[in-house]
């Protein structure tokens, strides 16, 4: 996964070639901390078709305001550089992630 922050987000999202994931937590979210390893573990599985990548909320606090974070964790989709999908809080889960994951590829 490819930790992201205010100066790297535009090459490393927008500007991807590959549909994007990225995993917006915080070191302070019981949830996020859970979560992360399976988000890890799955990144491998779409390796080459999609670039994962983790945010950490806490050290980019205006990034996620731009980006109209609401509640962590949050996971955002983009493709071709676009903003396509979004779950949030109660929304997140492993299943979610890869339904949508699959979407992005097809």
């Amino acid at each position: 996964m490819v930790i992201v922050d205010k100066e790297t987000f535009e090459q490393e999202v927008e500007k991807s070639d590959l549909p994007v994931i990225v995993d917006i937590w915080g070191p302070q979210c019981g949830p996020c901390l859970a979560l992360m390893p399976s988000v890890e573990k799955l990144s491998g599985e779409y390796d080459g078709k999609i670039k994962f990548c983790k945010l950490n909320a806490a050290e980019n606090r205006r990034l996620c305001m731009k980006l109209k974070v609401m509640a962590l964790p949050t996971i955002l989709f983009y493709k071709g550089g676009e903003n396509v999908k979004r779950l949030s809080s109660q929304d997140v889960s492993l299943e979610a992630i890869k339904a949508e994951a699959d979407n992005l590829l097809a």
